[in-house]
């Protein structure tokens, strides 16, 4: 059963609305019925993860808020007005997405390039957002491995999305490709941001450990069709440390979070 979302007084930062996928000339359904509420906490900001099965359609969910994607059918709100094509969000993949032949400060800055910012304030604003995520003194340098490590250059697309919209941070699967060492400490840089600038950020991962360390409120999808079955609230404090991974509270988070994914997956075999 769908989740059902509950407008309270606070301000609506993303909404989507009724949102149906389709491929095949609609013979094969991806997405349907997906409603998804996110809510702006002032000066706060929101830490929002996205779990579930591979192919239900969570990366599909922050290419509609990106607007990288249309669905089928459906709204996309952002800050309670439908989708603009004026709408500009930044989105950290995966794969690193830095172009190798320019340099940290022109990755950066690239968004405000497209908009015709002149190079002497874009830059200005570039270095802004190098210093932020811990990159100055790099910023000459060539975006490309090996000549930056793969934190670093997760760091780069990190500070180019704040730079498009400090208000919005799309994140898919951004880890993924980094050594655990590294996937820890940029997990701890990612909070240190959360905590410093306070964007609304929607992560998208499949490590469930990863999910209760970071967000605040994480979202639970089934697949076939996809749609959001369930929501918890980690009510972890803010300032997090490797510590809490220890303690009773997140422990129980994470089992009990571990037994509905597999309860879904047990139900999507049954039901095949």
């Amino acid at each position: 059963m769908a989740y059902t979302f509950e407008n309270t007084p606070l301000p609506d930062i993303i909404e989507l609305r009724n949102i149906n996928q389709t491929y095949d000339n609609g013979k094969t359904m991806i997405i349907k019925n997906l409603n998804l509420l996110i809510e702006d906490k002032p000066n706060q900001g929101q830490f929002v993860v996205i779990l579930g099965a591979s192919g239900c359609g969570k990366s599909t969910i922050l290419r509609y808020i990106a607007g990288l994607q249309q669905p089928s059918s459906g709204e996309v709100f952002i800050k309670a007005k439908l989708r603009a094509e004026s709408d500009r969000i930044g989105m950290v993949f995966q794969q690193y997405s830095s172009f190798p032949w320019m340099t940290v400060l022109e990755n950066v800055a690239l968004g405000l390039e497209f908009k015709g910012i002149p190079a002497k304030e874009r830059h200005s604003k570039a270095m802004e957002m190098i210093k932020i995520v811990g990159l100055e003194g790099q910023e000459k340098k060539y975006a490309k491995y090996p000549t930056l490590s793969g934190g670093q250059l997760q760091r780069v697309a990190i500070a180019r999305s704040l730079l498009v919209n400090q208000e919005i941070i799309l994140m898919d699967e951004p880890f993924g490709a980094l050594d655990i060492y590294t996937r820890l400490k940029m997990q701890d840089f990612v909070i240190d941001l959360w905590q410093k600038v306070h964007p609304t950020i929607i992560l998208v991962t499949h490590d469930i450990s990863e999910a209760v360390y970071l967000g605040d409120d994480i979202y639970i999808m089934s697949a076939n069709p996809g749609e959001i079955v369930d929501h918890i609230t980690t009510d972890l404090p803010g300032d997090r440390t490797k510590e809490i991974k220890r303690t009773k509270a997140f422990v129980e988070k994470l089992y009990y979070i571990e037994d509905k994914m597999i309860q879904l997956q047990n139900a999507a075999l049954k039901n095949k």
